[in-house]
């Protein structure tokens, strides 16, 4: 009797452990479908020479993110801002480096010139390729990000806080000059009171606007007020997906290009949860102190001390002072 109960506390547990994988395979295959299906808005554009390689290592992923000047997908327009977004297992934590697009760099196939220039040149994918060459990191996964997009991300999680002086607010409407002819919006459209500071609301254009400034505080400045308004949308990014994920799905998705592949997507949205645990840091390339400002045939650049930079990217990423 004692041989037979125990058989059948066995067999059920057996049951019990095998409802558990179905419904962990289910639960997953329809999780794998939602991702693919929203991974099908956005726009799939392979970097040939980096299809087979693997996307993390050291524990790290890296995916640069390229802001361009165009309101169309794809690789037309300038490369406007550059941020390389390093998800790190190894240092529990989000680094946003921004790397300003003046640093004069070896361009492979071409003539040195300013690093936004390997993005004309050649797209994300000699981009990519100069960023490697030039600060030894190993960077082959990219989100290329139009106006659309950016102003359509700000606004998806219903606009950000931020602090801003009088000076800034005027800059905000100067731009919001060339936005709103640029999108057929009417003239006058998102301007803000320029008697207002300290901390206002900024919608989509309105952030738009006081990320592409660069008069205060020179191309600096700039990356600055990008990474403090993508690090203001990234904490409200989790409640905007629970309570308005269409304007995600439509306003954003349709606007973003990428050579991330549907798996290496769903690999993201498994590691979610994970990932909001993190500390998030913010940096710039170049430090301070290791940067000349010059001019090379005829272009304002800045010449830089790499190795500094590429030791200190090595251990904010990787805590790895070694190339």
């Amino acid at each position: 009797m004692k041989r037979y109960e125990k058989r059948r506390r066995k067999s059920g547990f057996k049951k019990v452990i095998i409802f558990l994988l179905v419904f962990l395979l289910v639960l997953l295959g329809g999780w794998y479908y939602i991702v693919g299906r929203l991974y099908e808005k956005m726009n799939y554009l392979e970097a040939e020479d980096y299809r087979t390689q693997p996307w993390k290592k050291d524990g790290v992923v890296n995916i640069l993110l390229i802001g361009n000047d165009s309101r169309e997908n794809g690789e037309d327009g300038r490369s406007d801002a550059m941020i390389l977004l390093s998800l790190s297992d190894k240092t529990k934590s989000i680094y946003m480096t921004s790397i300003l697009r003046d640093i004069y760099v070896d361009i492979p196939g071409h003539d040195g010139n300013r690093l936004n220039a390997a993005y004309a040149f050649g797209g994300p994918e000699l981009l990519m390729e100069t960023i490697q060459q030039n600060f030894g990191i190993d960077v082959n996964r990219y989100v290329l990000v139009n106006f659309e997009a950016f102003a359509a991300l700000v606004d998806a999680v219903n606009g950000v806080e931020l602090e801003l002086s009088g000076q800034e607010i005027e800059y905000v409407n100067a731009y919001l000059v060339e936005y709103n002819m640029l999108t057929n919006r009417a003239e006058g459209t998102d301007y803000m009171d320029t008697g207002a500071s300290g901390m206002v609301h900024l919608n989509g254009p309105q952030a738009l606007a006081y990320s592409r400034n660069r008069y205060m505080g020179t191309d600096f400045g700039r990356t600055e007020r990008q990474r403090k308004v993508l690090g203001a949308v990234i904490e409200k990014l989790p409640t905007a997906v629970l309570s308005g994920p269409e304007k995600i799905v439509n306003g954003i998705l349709p606007n973003l290009t990428t050579n991330l592949t549907k798996e290496e997507c769903f690999r993201l949205s498994l590691q979610a949860g994970k990932f909001l645990l993190y500390d998030n840091n913010q940096g710039s390339i170049p430090l301070e102190g290791t940067y000349t400002p010059a001019e090379i045939r005829g272009m304002a650049v800045l010449e830089i001390d790499f190795e500094k930079n590429k030791n200190w990217l090595r251990e904010h990423i990787y805590h790895d002072m070694e190339n």
